[in-house]
């Protein structure tokens, strides 16, 4: 029951781990501080749950709903396309909703991918960049994530030296998980790299709207003649707090989103309709609940810098993104990811997520999300201090690693 063709081609899931060992804490009874899982913990606006509870039980909306997403809300997205980034779009041929922009991803690497191809993921990435693909057969080669020249040498590399030539690259500006940005210059210059070598390009853009320094992160399709190439996903999860709400977006070429499309109309059949009209009413209603929730992240980026530098652990300052990207303390750094990450739990109850498991060339460094209150992040970095000054004694509520791996 372990052979199966795509399951082998998937690594262990290293969070699961460290989940493991922080349920073990939890059923012995210790008060875990959990900063690993990106899940915001703030609610949905109040004017979009509102919108939901008018719209269920209305007539026929129990149904089956559109697979690409209900014209409103196409619409709605296109809009926010034009007011946000001076893109337009038409929501008919350039626009689909999905089932969250995971969902979105997953399923554009199975409608552009043959066995065998190869796709360029930056390392460390968000997992479903690299996985989407190999799932659907692909083959994954590694560039850096930060927006430099070395990016650029290595695409260069990939495209000399890899056979067949590459099909695509993924793109995550803010990137999940190292919080590094990119400006328009770099998308002009990938943009241009990939028509040169006929190249898809896939932009992530989930964070878009999570900036702390009033630089908002632009798109891809900002650039001219972007749109020949690039499809870029988007979604709610965080601009709108509304994760669990599985609403996200693929915006960009038509071909391209025609492909998306005719895989997903074979799939499911769309979101429930209520939540597409909530999503409508938020893209399309009043927009100060962002710069509220941009107001609470860029606080608690700025109590996790202070009281962790405090507690003897500096943590790189993020400009975006919820999320902190922190070497590892150099002591502990010879552990790998995985299991530092298990030992801050066992030592310090806080929980963070292994640098690993977004790729290799994360091994050194943890990720940090901003999805506790102040309070709990300050609580957090008491708890990281008296780990760090006893070193490998034990603090208290100790789970022994071995129990629960």
């Amino acid at each position: 029951m372990t052979d199966f063709h795509r399951i082998r081609r998937l690594p262990p899931y290293v969070f699961e781990q460290v989940n493991r060992v922080k349920a073990a804490a939890r059923n012995a009874g210790a008060d875990i501080v959990d900063l690993g899982m990106g899940n915001p913990d703030l609610d949905a606006p109040a004017h979009v749950t509102e919108k939901l509870k008018e719209t269920i039980g209305k007539p026929h909306t129990d149904r089956y709903s559109a697979s690409k997403g209900i014209p409103g809300l196409r619409r709605a997205q296109a809009a926010y396309y034009e007011r946000r980034f001076g893109v337009k779009l038409n929501p008919d041929t350039q626009v689909v909703a999905t089932l969250g922009s995971k969902e979105g991803f997953a399923n554009m690497a199975q409608a552009i991918t043959a066995p065998g191809d190869v796709i360029l993921v930056p390392n460390p990435s968000y997992p479903i960049h690299a996985f989407g693909f190999l799932m659907a057969g692909a083959a994954i080669r590694s560039v850096p994530c930060e927006p430099g020249p070395e990016f650029f040498h290595a695409l260069e590399r990939a495209v000399a030296h890899s056979i067949p030539s590459p099909l695509a690259l993924v793109l995550c500006y803010p990137s999940n998980p190292t919080a590094c940005v990119a400006d328009l210059d770099f998308y002009r210059d990938v943009v241009a790299f990939a028509k040169k070598h006929d190249l898809i390009v896939l932009s992530d853009l989930a964070y878009s709207e999570v900036y702390f320094d009033d630089v908002p992160p632009p798109s891809v399709l900002q650039v001219p003649g972007a749109m020949d190439v690039t499809v870029e996903f988007t979604s709610m999860s965080k601009t709108f707090s509304m994760a669990g709400w599985r609403m996200g977006f693929a915006v960009g070429n038509e071909r391209l989103i025609a492909a998306l499309a005719r895989v997903k109309s074979y799939l499911d059949y769309g979101a429930y309709t209520p939540i597409q009209v909530a999503a409508t009413a938020a893209l399309n209603g009043p927009q100060d609940c962002i710069a509220d929730m941009r107001s609470v992240y860029k606080k608690r980026r700025d109590v996790l810098v202070d009281s962790f530098g405090k507690a003897g652990w500096d943590i790189p300052s993020p400009s975006a993104s919820m999320f902190a990207w922190v070497p590892i303390p150099e002591k502990f750094r010879h552990l790998g990811s995985v299991e530092f990450a298990k030992l801050l739990i066992e030592k310090a109850d806080v929980a963070v997520a292994p640098g690993v498991g977004f790729g290799e060339h994360g091994d050194d460094y943890v990720r940090i999300a901003l999805v506790e209150n102040e309070q709990r992040i300050r609580q957090a970095a008491r708890n990281v201090r008296r780990f760090l000054e006893t070193g490998a004694e034990t603090l208290h509520n100790v789970v022994p690693l071995a129990a629960a791996r």
